[in-house]
């Protein structure tokens, strides 16, 4: 399916690489302008200049998402270079440290909760705020499997990404009377530089067992997510509704 979203403002969290770049690259390609956001100045500067030298329209911002004053200082920027906002897919995370769970700390418990669970909300916050003023709007906030299954010494990142679901579904109730609609991905084993970190740190056993239970056989493209991205963010989804997508190879359907 190709998608045309000329005239259209999207911004991407975590776009300095992985999902998130893909899904920007996707959304310029679409003929979208496009908002790279992420923590990494160097990094989200380099990205975003590379699809620039492309010919495409965008604009890089650092933002570290846990903190409300640089998410609302985000989206202010994006409305002043673009003057409004279509799309955002809420992307950005990281992983826990792998522990059980009398052993895990409160140091990285807040640490992954501040990013995958309230950075998402905070995002959503602001992102809403300008939706409402346009009334229109799409927004799609990235959980995981782990959002809906359990995983051993990952519970903290596993809890977080089931919060976002219901973020999703509770905020997605409130606005779809005004034509914005929210939704939740939750991409599956995919080859990203976040899955060959946690290969470097020891889990390229469990990401190898794990494979043997996902039906199709293989990891997961990093566009085949972006893909079902802006597939959410288009009038193709338009009855779309606080829905959990899951895009994982048949991972979860055991």
């Amino acid at each position: 399916m190709k998608f045309n979203f000329e005239n259209k403002v999207a911004l991407i969290t975590g776009a300095a690489s992985g999902l998130g770049f893909a899904t920007a690259k996707a959304f310029a390609e679409a003929g979208a302008k496009v908002v790279l956001s992420d923590w990494d100045e160097k990094a989200v500067n380099t990205m975003a200049q590379e699809l620039a030298n492309q010919g495409y329209t965008t604009l890089a911002i650092t933002c570290d998402v846990s903190d409300d004053q640089q998410v609302k200082a985000m989206i202010e920027k994006t409305v002043a270079n673009f003057g409004y906002l279509d799309f955002a897919y809420n992307n950005a995370g990281v992983q826990n440290e792998l522990a059980e769970a009398a052993d895990q700390t409160r140091k990285d418990f807040d640490k992954v909760v501040g990013i995958n669970l309230r950075g998402v909300w905070s995002c959503m916050k602001y992102e809403l705020q300008q939706m409402r003023k346009q009334g229109n709007g799409s927004i799609v906030n990235c959980s995981s499997i782990g959002g809906i299954l359990g995983g051993a010494q990952r519970g903290i990142y596993h809890a977080a990404k089931h919060g976002v679901i219901g973020l999703t579904k509770s905020a997605a109730m409130e606005y779809a009377s005004q034509n914005i609609r929210i939704n939740t991905i939750c991409p599956g084993l995919i080859h990203t530089a976040m899955a060959d970190q946690m290969i470097a740190n020891g889990q390229g056993d469990a990401i190898n067992e794990m494979l043997k239970e996902v039906p199709l056989g293989r990891l997961g493209r990093s566009e085949e997510i972006a893909n079902t991205v802006l597939f959410l963010c288009s009038d193709a989804a338009s009855l779309i509704i606080g829905h959990t997508l899951v895009v994982d190879g048949g991972f979860s359907i055991h």
